[in-house]
């Protein structure tokens, strides 16, 4: 259909009728201004009109966050005033890291929402230093190319936090694990599992808290009891990786920083655990998780 709409009239005697390459490119563009950044994208190969309107500044400007300028500056000492409001979006929509690179932001494609990611580095973890307890290891599956490993512990205790101007809306934080040390055999990836008890015990206890007074708390399981080797059963947790999910918070005050703290808990010293492996937190628009993440 577009494409006959498109077409001239052809013949004589004909009664010549608009087509989508009639639409002023300042009429597309405000219709553009209602859609989200792929259905924009889909649309500018129609005709000239779209694909110039496509590459509006004020179609892009409002899929901007708030925090774009925030975000920019991380990624140039300025904003570059060479580039349009769409390549912004495009250059966003890669990771950025700040903080030493021990976090990242960037927007979803589909969206424009705001995402983060914090990894184990920048959480403060109790006996990290102890190379009885932990280990870093080398991660290609990881965003951050590494993780925290846990060979044993009584006393398992993980925070922290991060603050940045989120854009108003609903948040959901998720901690990233895996139950297993990631090893190669014969130059396949393989799991192991020796290291991995305690989990089935007492559940661990998962929080968020924000600087407005919001709170989350929630506990679960890692392994369900019961999900053991001994009884020739064996946790379906094992050796890939869980989005735990912790809760949410709402930014209502996009003008100001967020700041929001976190934690990952079992301290019972009756027994101790090991064999998880800490990857990274997750902090995305809550409607996002609900569509992309599979969490527990």
């Amino acid at each position: 259909m577009g494409g006959n709409l498109s077409r001239p009239y052809e013949g004589e005697g004909e009664t010549p009728y608009p087509g989508l390459a009639d639409i002023p490119e300042s009429c597309v563009a405000r219709i553009f201004q209602h859609l989200g950044p792929v259905d924009i994208c889909k649309l500018a190969g129609l005709n000239w009109a779209f694909k110039g309107a496509s590459s509006c500044d004020y179609v892009w400007e409002q899929k901007l966050p708030i925090c774009y300028q925030e975000m920019l500056s991380k990624l140039f000492i300025s904003e570059p005033h060479f580039l349009s409001k769409k390549q912004i979006y495009a250059h966003l929509c890669h990771p950025i890291s700040f903080d030493d690179a021990t976090k990242e932001v960037w927007l979803d494609r589909a969206t424009g929402g705001v995402c983060l990611s914090i990894s184990a580095r920048a959480m403060a973890i109790t006996g990290i230093d102890d190379h009885r307890y932990w280990r870093w290891i080398p991660y290609d599956e990881s965003r951050f190319h590494e993780a925290a490993y846990l060979q044993q512990h009584w006393w398992f205790e993980v925070d922290g936090v991060v603050k940045f101007q989120l854009p108003a809306g609903e948040y959901s934080l998720s901690f990233r694990l895996r139950l297993g040390r990631p090893s190669r055999r014969l130059g396949r990836r393989i799991y192991v599992f020796d290291h991995i008890h305690g989990w089935d015990l007492k559940p661990v206890r998962f929080s968020l808290s924000t600087s407005d007074g919001q709170h989350a708390i929630r506990e679960c399981y890692l392994e369900e009891p019961g999900e053991i080797e001994g009884n020739g059963i064996v946790s379906d947790a094992r050796g890939k990786w869980t989005d735990y999910y912790v809760g949410e918070f709402e930014v209502k005050n996009e003008s100001k920083v967020t700041e929001v703290k976190f934690s990952m808990t079992q301290i019972d010293c009756t027994h101790s655990k090991g064999g998880l492996c800490l990857d990274l937190v997750s902090i995305v628009p809550s409607k996002l998780r609900k569509e992309t993440m599979k969490d527990l």
